[in-house]
Order: C-alpha cells, then structure tokens, then sequence
C-alpha cells in the first residue's frame, strides 16, 4: 500500500509558478533544482546595483541614498569595532556584507511571489563555510602554524605541557568545535527562517479569517530576520575577536 507524500506548506513563487508552467521540459527540473540560488543572485543584484547608484556620484553633501548608504556603513563600523575594537575594523566590509546580504535575503520572502534564500540548508551552509574558511585563514595568518595550534591547545605550559594527553586532548576537543561551528551557525539560521516562512503559508491557507493573525505573524517575522542575520554577524565577528585577543 502506497502511503500518501506529505507536502510542505509553502506560498507559490516566481519559480515555483515557472515550473509549473514548464513542468515535462528540462526548464522546470533546472528551475527545482537552482530556485534558491535564483533568489540568491537576484538579491545579490539588487544589492550591487543600490550601492553602485549610492557612490557612483559622491557628494560633500550627500543625498538620501548615499546618506543611508554612509549611516548604515558606520552602523556597521561601530558594531564591529564595539566588539573587536579598532582591529576590527579590516572585518568590517566582510561581516558588513554578509549582514546586508543575509537581511535581504531574511526578508525578501514577505514579498509577493519572492522567496527567502536563507530558508534553504545549502544556502546558509554556503555563508557559513565562508565565515569558518576566513576565520582559519585568519587564525593561520595572525598567529602562525605552530602559534594557532599552541592556541588551540590552550597554550599548555610547565607540566601540563609534558604531559601531552592534556594538550592533545584540548586540541581535539577545539578542532571538533571548529568544526561544528559552521553547521551550527548555518542551522541556527535556516531553521528559523524556514520555521518563519512555513508559518506564514499555513496562516496565508485560513483566508480572509486569518487575516489579523497573518498581520501580526509578519510583524515577528520581520523583527526575526533582523535579529538572525544581526546574531549570525555576532557571532561571525566572536570568531574573529577570539582569533585577535589570542595574538594579544
């Protein structure tokens, strides 16, 4: 006996709507299988192209947009170097980047026939290996081979250091926790956008009598987007921090 697929409340796409359209040609399994990346690329655009029209005509006195261009780069600034202090301002275009791209792609989903990117493992996944890829680059440039690897061992001295079960003990524990940080840091996000946007398609089936419900649902989830892509950026400039206290 055949038991019946269970499918996913989700609100329809632009993609979606094109497979559909397409659906029994090569299009539509090109579009199942890239839709996330789709969304990816477009925020990706918009975002260069808002930029690109903020600085190409720099002014003393500057307009509304690169005025709210100039205020969100020193948001950014001063958050990161409240952190990290003025190290961390060489981290700033990276986590800036990844905290604009993020809350875009968090909220790019409450826009009719959108969808958010972040709501997809491979996509989170992705940013994630990113982070963990710059912070050992990081850690391997600031401190060396052998200082990185002392670090890790928690920098064993005087007996603890003959004894050597300890040292190797505190370094596979750390390299395991290395490790784990980009699926956790990737899981963190995509759960919760993903839970975000499953709710708002199961209150988006109840018609006009989860209307207020929906309204207000969508007012938590725009405070959520914020909040996950702002701890996953945190969490991003944490690492580094770490990394930079080490050589200190």
């Amino acid at each position: 006996m055949n038991t019946p697929e269970i499918s996913q409340p989700e609100l329809p796409n632009l993609v979606t709507l094109l497979e559909k359209a397409l659906e029994g040609t090569p299009w539509a399994a090109y579009l199942a299988l890239w839709e996330n990346i789709i969304f990816s690329g477009i925020i990706a655009a918009i975002i260069v192209t808002v930029f690109w029209f903020s600085i190409r005509k720099r002014k003393m006195i500057p307009g509304r947009l690169q005025a709210a261009a100039e205020l969100f780069v020193w948001a950014l600034d001063d958050f990161v170097c409240g952190v990290m202090g003025p190290k961390g301002r060489r981290f700033v275009p990276f986590i800036g980047t990844l905290f604009i791209y993020i809350i875009s792609m968090n909220l790019f989903g409450l826009i009719p026939l959108m969808k958010s990117s972040t709501s997809s493992w491979s996509v989170t996944l992705a940013l994630a290996l990113c982070v963990f890829v710059y912070v050992q680059y990081t850690g391997f440039k600031e401190l060396g081979f052998f200082g990185y690897a002392d670090a890790l061992m928690e920098k064993p001295r005087g007996f603890i250091a003959f004894s050597v079960f300890i040292p190797l003990l505190m370094l596979f524990i750390h390299v395991v926790t290395e490790l784990v940080k980009p699926i956790t840091l990737s899981l963190r996000l995509r759960s919760n956008i993903w839970g975000d946007d499953m709710l708002l398609a199961v209150l988006a089936n109840f018609g006009l009598g989860g209307v207020p419900l929906l309204l207000f649902s969508t007012f938590l989830v725009i405070i959520a987007a914020v909040v996950q892509a702002g701890v996953f950026c945190l969490l991003t400039t944490i690492y580094f921090a770490l990394i930079i206290l080490e050589k200190e």
